[in-house]
């Protein structure tokens, strides 16, 4: 994959790219029904030439744009599949920086050069997302994976979210008012994230707390070759969600590993009230023995005691029949707001009763299998008919509490890797631990 020599890291520059990019998705629209009127225009091939260009523009901008194309891509069945194919490859596979930059940042942040901090420094990136790439490196007998951040990603995580606002709006049919609303939960996210030394406090505590689980591999951090745009932690083995399921790894390896996901983020959100926010399939190693290692604790999302003990009131069985209860709770989540009429609390009461009753079916059964293809197909289907209704599309304001977005792109990124490896889970969770 070719290099990048720089990265534009200018406001003016960085807008200068997505108007480009604009006019491309502009003339795609041309030609598309240009081709329609004689009757060879397709939309998958639409779909396939805005993704390429989409994707092009903004894993060479890198930081928040591309983060955001990858949060994207784990919405399968959401998106149109040429952009959820285009848009994984953020996850672990972007355009890598050159290594003449690689070089400086380490300059800038440990006044050294690699080959002076460690006794190998591969030249080449081993993986690249987002907000940086990932170099093998060699120090005291250990192999190490050294994490380094792109260049002025930080200073440009509110201007790019601004700047693809109108990007997203319009692939996810969300008003601007709304998406005003979680974007400054999103922001707030991508800043601690391009903090390393935040990263490595946190990667320990989280290691250390969730050491009890079975199956769990965590690498060990090294702070003395670690900054705030540098982390360098233990290299661990495996494959990440594709590779390793082309080695055709049997049911039973399957539904052990998809156990180790469930009870590693039940444990995290219902015990320490924060949890790995970004499960998508670069963030963990799996091996045919069964095992998995965990990676990448730059996206932790922390959860009020209040708002923990009001959202985990839905998932108490037969709540949903309990129409005074119920409504009370989504009064309280924001979910139903005070200047509703009776008519919007009468319809989206009925919404969120039909959402929560499919989104929590894994939580009433003592097992579950996430292989099951109707149950998916029948959120894609909920999903597709809510973003076109009229009601919620002409809403007044965003619902429900910021808190909320990324427990529910958890629960979504972890549904849909269970999904993907065909797993068969017992799905009783430490959430019962409320009701009982």
């Amino acid at each position: 994959m070719k290099e990048q020599d720089k990265i534009p890291t200018s406001k003016l520059s960085r807008t200068g790219s997505f108007l480009k990019t604009g006019a491309k998705v502009g003339g795609n629209y041309l030609k598309y029904y240009s081709k329609k009127i004689i009757g060879e225009g397709s939309e998958e091939e639409l779909h396939r030439d805005n993704a390429n260009d989409i994707y092009d523009s903004l894993s060479k901008l890198k930081g928040s744009a591309l983060k955001v194309a990858q949060m994207m891509s784990m919405d399968d069945g959401i998106l149109p599949g040429a952009f959820s194919e285009k848009f994984s490859q953020a996850q672990y596979s972007a355009p890598p920086l050159s290594y003449p930059l690689v070089v400086k940042t380490f300059r800038d942040q440990l006044s050294k050069s690699p080959s002076e901090v460690f006794e190998s420094f591969s030249k080449n990136a081993h993986a690249a997302a987002s907000i940086g790439q990932v170099h093998k490196a060699e120090q005291n007998g250990k192999s190490l994976a050294v994490k380094v951040q792109y260049p002025g990603i930080a200073d440009s995580i509110s201007s790019d979210l601004r700047i693809i606002k109108p990007i997203v709006s319009s692939m996810f049919k969300i008003s601007s008012a709304e998406l005003d609303y979680y974007l400054q939960e999103i922001g707030a996210r991508l800043i601690e994230e391009t903090d390393y030394k935040l990263e490595l406090k946190r990667s320990k505590e989280i290691a250390k707390s969730c050491e009890h689980i079975k199956g769990l591999e965590f690498p060990e951090y090294y702070s003395e070759f670690s900054s705030e745009r540098i982390l360098s932690m233990d290299w661990l083995s495996g494959s990440h969600l594709n590779e390793f399921l082309k080695l055709n790894p049997d049911q039973k390896t399957r539904d052990q590993i998809g156990q180790i996901l469930w009870d590693f983020y039940d444990f995290q959100i219902h015990k320490l009230k924060r949890v790995h926010a970004d499960p998508h399939p670069g963030n963990f190693l799996l091996r045919k023995n069964g095992t998995v290692g965990v990676i990448d604790f730059g996206c932790i999302k922390e959860f009020p005691e209040d708002f923990y003990l009001n959202y985990f009131r839905l998932m108490e069985p037969g709540i949903s029949q309990d129409d005074e209860r119920f409504t009370k709770l989504l009064f309280d989540l924001k979910f139903l707001l005070k200047d509703d009429s009776e008519e919007e609390v009468s319809y989206f009461s009925k919404m969120f009763q039909e959402m929560h009753g499919l989104l929590c079916t894994p939580f009433f059964a003592d097992e579950f299998n996430f292989a099951d293809e109707a149950y998916f197909q029948e959120i894609y289907a909920m999903s597709e008919r809510y973003s076109k209704d009229k009601i919620v599309r002409k809403a007044k304001a965003a619902r429900g509490p910021k808190d909320s977005l990324y427990l529910t792109r958890t629960y979504f990124g972890l549904y849909s890797l269970l999904h993907k490896l065909g797993a068969n889970v017992r799905t009783r969770s430490l959430v019962n631990e409320i009701f009982d």
